[in-house]
């Protein structure tokens, strides 16, 4: 029994807390998660909830323990770890997956173990969790790594500009204005934004790879045997239904 009164693990984040803002408690680059109990399988088992989408933040809302801490404040490769402790600690390490074989075409069993999971670490420093970039052209941008409450403003953005245009994505465009902090040192964010939309593809592929190497997350990429063919291939571990409902056939 923890200090809260019930069994929790003290969780590693990837991003080791260096991206988050002083006095953050993410800032020690742990998060402490309960273990599931009825109450999460109440929520797993929601049928409004998963209707919604809404099923995994309500999930990690329950799970997350460490005072001040909402999933909305984790980075998304934080919030990747802790959901993949937050499995373990619920069904234990084996996750049971169907993959495609890229040689033989066949579909084949595999058991990952999620306790051997590697973790993939930043390659480029950042000032305050600002990172700094020149970009072909010359440009110097700025940007910073976008937490699970971006990625969630994003996509309401993105699907206002939808109802507005079925024709537009918006994306990219709108990804950017969440990530950009600074054009040539220029903050403002008609500037930001001008940048956005204007952006030519080859700053913006140089982008997206500093972008890459800049973020810390759980390493998901599988190099395994097909048990068909033998051939030695990569593939990348699929969040199936039977990641977080392996007995409820969700």
């Amino acid at each position: 029994m923890s200090e809260y009164g019930y069994p929790s693990e003290t969780i590693d984040l990837p991003s080791g807390g260096k991206f988050y803002p002083e006095g953050s408690p993410l800032r020690n680059g742990t998060v402490d998660v309960k273990y599931m109990t009825a109450k999460e399988e109440d929520i797993l088992t929601s049928t409004n909830l998963i209707q919604k989408g809404l099923v995994l933040d309500k999930l990690m809302e329950s799970l997350i323990v460490t005072k001040g801490v909402k999933p909305d404040d984790l980075l998304s490769g934080d919030l990747n770890a802790v959901m993949v402790a937050a499995r373990i600690l619920a069904y234990g390490k084996d996750y049971p997956v169907q993959l495609p074989c890229s040689s033989c075409k066949n579909k084949f069993e595999y058991t990952i173990d999620l306790g051997k999971l590697d973790t993939v670490d930043p390659e480029l420093q950042s000032t305050n969790g600002e990172f700094t970039v020149e970009l072909p052209t010359g440009l110097v941008v700025g940007f910073r790594l976008l937490t699970r409450g971006d990625e969630k403003k994003i996509q309401a953005e993105v699907n206002a500009l939808k109802k507005i245009d079925p024709t537009i994505e918006g994306d990219t465009t709108t990804r950017l204005k969440y990530m950009i902090t600074s054009v040539n040192g220029n903050r403002d964010k008609k500037a930001v934004r001008e940048i956005s939309e204007t952006m030519i593809i080859r700053d913006l592929r140089a982008l997206r790879e500093a972008i890459r190497k800049a973020t810390p997350d759980v390493d998901f990429d599988l190099n395994i045997e097909c048990s068909v063919c033998n051939e030695s291939i990569k593939a990348r571990m699929p969040f199936g239904a039977n990641f977080f409902w392996p007995d409820f056939g969700a």
